[in-house]
């Protein structure tokens, strides 16, 4: 790692991913500016922004007036209307003004991106063939980012959570079918590489310093269903995972089913771990 880190622009920190980046960034000295779209927190020693990814010319605009070091770029939209705009139009926005200002830029992207078609894991020489709307969209988002800023580092990666102490939506709706607050059929042969949210913050960081440009794949170790992860989650948490229901992918709509991701050049660049999912619940 540097030895005096910089300026850190996160996106989206006030998000899942964001926050652990803004706390993990704070300790290890960074100067961080973080933006949000309308919560703003009140976080002792980062300096807040909102930020609007549909507006371009302000995206622009604020990353070139930060001057950022370093911009981490995290801020998405699952589904809506806009998020095309957002995860495509505005990331390449702050593509550009990452650019404008030579700060290293890593743009995060998913798994979606593959059709999940394919046995075994996906390298980062594998062509995106996405079957969704979000996927299409990050899909989108890569070749929007990688012509607007070369030297850029598109990680991919995959279910983010955080476990009892922290837990994340992922396993928070396991929670709520649990306890009858929801409905769901947790598939048996759709396959990911669930990171922890804390592994992957200290992964990123690590990458800011790290001069490498392309396309990293940044996932944990083992690839699980998300029946399995499901049932993971439910004794983490010390609950019965029998209430559970398994099956599998509906033929309609389309879902990526195997999404695993072959992670083996992150993890020789890094010194942080990328554990598996079965020895962080498990």
């Amino acid at each position: 790692m540097r030895n005096a880190p910089g300026r850190l622009l996160i996106t989206g920190g006030s998000g899942f991913l964001g926050a652990r980046l803004v706390e993990l960034a704070l300790a290890q000295g960074w100067d961080v500016v973080a933006t949000c779209h309308s919560r703003r927190p009140q976080t002792p020693g980062v300096r807040w922004e909102t930020l609007d990814l549909r507006n371009a010319a302000a995206t622009r605009r604020l990353v070139e007036q930060v001057t950022p070091d370093v911009v981490i770029h995290t801020a998405y939209r699952q589904e809506g209307p806009d998020m095309m705009a957002i995860i495509g139009e505005g990331s390449a926005a702050v593509a550009q003004g990452a650019f404008a200002v030579q700060a290293r830029l890593i743009h995060l992207s998913s798994d979606v991106v593959f059709d999940g078609e394919r046995i075994g894991r996906y390298t980062e020489t594998d062509e995106p063939q996405p079957v969704t709307t979000y996927g299409a969209a990050k899909a989108l988002s890569e070749r929007l980012v990688a012509a607007a800023h070369p030297g850029a580092l598109i990680v991919r990666t995959s279910l983010i959570y955080g476990g009892p102490d922290r837990p994340g939506r992922h396993e928070r709706f396991v929670l709520d079918v649990l306890d009858g607050r929801a409905e769901a059929v947790f598939f048996t042969d759709e396959l990911r590489c669930p990171i922890e949210v804390g592994d992957l913050a200290a992964a990123l960081l690590e990458l800011a310093a790290i001069d490498r440009s392309g396309i990293v794949h940044v996932a944990g170790s083992d690839v699980v269903s998300r029946y399995e992860f499901a049932c993971l989650v439910a004794r983490a948490f010390g609950r019965d995972p029998s209430g559970l229901r398994s099956g599998p992918s509906p033929a309609a709509p389309r879902r990526p089913r195997n999404c695993a991701l072959d992670s083996q050049v992150a993890q020789r660049m890094l010194t942080t771990r990328l554990r598996g999912v079965r020895e962080v619940l498990g």
